[in-house]
């Protein structure tokens, strides 16, 4: 009795797993490795938020200041007014989100395929397009000599609009390339959680009388919900990661007021000033902030819709 007990102990160990499946753990190796070197190992430089950091020191020989850089990030305007921009452009950016879903529907119920799948390529390319390509387009296209829009502005009579050269319109263009860019990505999710739908239901429903439009109500879009859940959670997790790279090629001075958000004003202090503590303690913040965003989210959605990410 001990012995087939003491093989099953042996049998549910880990070391048994990693010899029965050990080529699934030499092919997640790499993957593996990426997280342990890329994103776990640089925590412990987080530390340096609450040391007055000198890199002729080091970071474990600096001396410790405790919250002084948290205090400075929160009395410093310049943050401040930083922090409230990555809030307006993260709510905006909230505001919209389901607009991949609502196109995923839309391409749904097209019974045209080709049209459909011409689409969903035109609307899929701009992924590919790095953030310098995308900020180059907009230039180009907004450009207040050459640019489309201006013609047809000047073509209906009116002045052109140099509108990267304008605060009042800065913002509505980091939106805008944002959707532009990522909404075929999200259309592709959705349209892939839309496939695994059982068509039963629909043929169900349809027997009972329900038109397209209450198909949709009753079928198609609960059945998506779960999904849209999953990827709100995901994005309310990075709701102050605006991005350095979808916002930098756009700014300029004449932009500036409304367009600098906290990865650039990190960039300004820290790798232009040399301010390593302060930015860590700002991008620490950040994090704090999605982990509080996440884990709350995650336990209100658990609650009322049962869909959660754990």
């Amino acid at each position: 009795m001990r012995k087939i007990q003491k093989s099953k102990v042996n049998k549910d160990s880990l070391l048994f797993n990693i010899r029965k499946y050990k080529m699934l753990y030499l092919l997640s190796l790499p993957g593996i490795l990426y997280f342990i070197i890329i994103k776990y190992i640089p925590l412990f430089g987080s530390v340096i938020a609450f040391k007055d950091y000198n890199i002729f020191a080091g970071i474990w020989k600096s001396q410790w200041v405790g919250l002084k850089y948290f205090r400075q990030f929160f009395s410093a305007p310049d943050a401040l007014h930083s922090l409230v921009n990555t809030l307006i452009l993260g709510g905006y950016e909230l505001l919209f989100f389901p607009l991949s879903m609502i196109v995923a529907l839309m391409l749904n119920e097209m019974r045209f395929v080709f049209y459909k799948r011409v689409i969903q390529t035109v609307i899929y390319v701009p992924h590919f397009l790095s953030w310098v390509i995308i900020g180059g387009i907009f230039m180009g296209v907004m450009s207040p000599s050459t640019g489309i829009i201006n013609h047809v502005i000047q073509s209906l009579g009116f002045e052109p609009i140099y509108f990267l050269g304008s605060e009042s319109y800065i913002r509505s263009i980091l939106v805008g390339s944002s959707i532009w860019q990522g909404i075929g990505w999200g259309t592709i999710v959705y349209l892939a959680a839309l496939a695994g739908v059982n068509t039963e239901l629909y043929e169900a429903a349809s027997i009972d009388g329900a038109n397209r439009w209450k198909q949709l109500w009753a079928i198609t879009i609960p059945s998506l919900m779960p999904t849209f859940t999953i990827l709100l959670l995901l994005h309310l997790g990075k709701f102050l990661d605006i991005g350095f790279e979808r916002v930098y090629p756009f700014l300029n001075p004449l932009n500036m007021n409304n367009g600098d958000i906290l990865d650039t004003f990190i960039f300004r202090i820290g790798l232009l000033g040399s301010q390593y503590s302060l930015t860590t303690a700002i991008g620490l913040f950040k994090s704090v902030i999605g982990f509080i965003l996440i884990m709350t989210t995650n336990y209100i959605s658990k609650k009322l819709t049962e869909n959660s990410l754990f």
